[in-house]
């Protein structure tokens, strides 16, 4: 039996290697991309009202991994991905009780949520000089999250200086 299989084709085992790296290559990446998707996000029931107001922001096209997980590399992508992730498990399957009604995120989250908001509306901020807070969420809290945390003024166009001043800031002059 074990002459038989050392008798095997070396080029046969390498192409047989080669096509299983090849699919679990394909599963990985397809299911890293799932797993940052919005459709996954609300697959836990405690997510549906977030995704729900989600669905009605100007953020809607983006997927929670582009606002809630860090992109500075990869490691650390998918290392807070996996801390995250291994969280909502453990609250999801064994610590239902222990979910808080309303949902805050991690003081983690809330560095990366920032960051990435300074990444995206980088060239909004050298247009705009205002007192800024902890971090953007303070003030603009309910933005990605859509107009049922704010009033719809709120998200009908400001005018020039108008929504700075209602948030204690000003205008650049340059």
């Amino acid at each position: 039996m074990m002459k038989r299989l050392l008798a095997i084709d070396k080029r046969l085992l390498l192409l047989i290697g080669l096509f299983l790296g090849i699919v679990l290559s394909v599963v990985t990446v397809k299911t890293l991309a799932y797993t940052d998707s919005a459709e996954f996000c609300k697959s836990c029931h405690i997510m549906t009202n977030v995704y729900d107001s989600f669905t009605d922001s100007p953020h809607a096209e983006l997927a929670c991994a582009a606002c809630h997980l860090p992109h500075d590399s990869l490691v650390s992508k998918y290392t807070f991905k996996a801390k995250s992730g291994l969280g909502h498990v453990y609250y999801n399957t064994l610590g239902e009780e222990d979910i808080p009604e309303v949902l805050h995120p991690t003081d983690g989250s809330k560095e990366a949520i920032n960051h990435n908001c300074m990444n995206c509306h980088k060239s909004t901020l050298k247009n705009v000089s205002h007192d800024a807070k902890e971090s953007c969420t303070n003030c603009h809290q309910s933005v990605p999250h859509g107009k049922g945390f704010k009033n719809e003024d709120f998200y009908k166009p400001a005018k020039k200086g108008e929504l700075l001043q209602e948030k204690g800031g000003t205008m650049s002059n340059g």
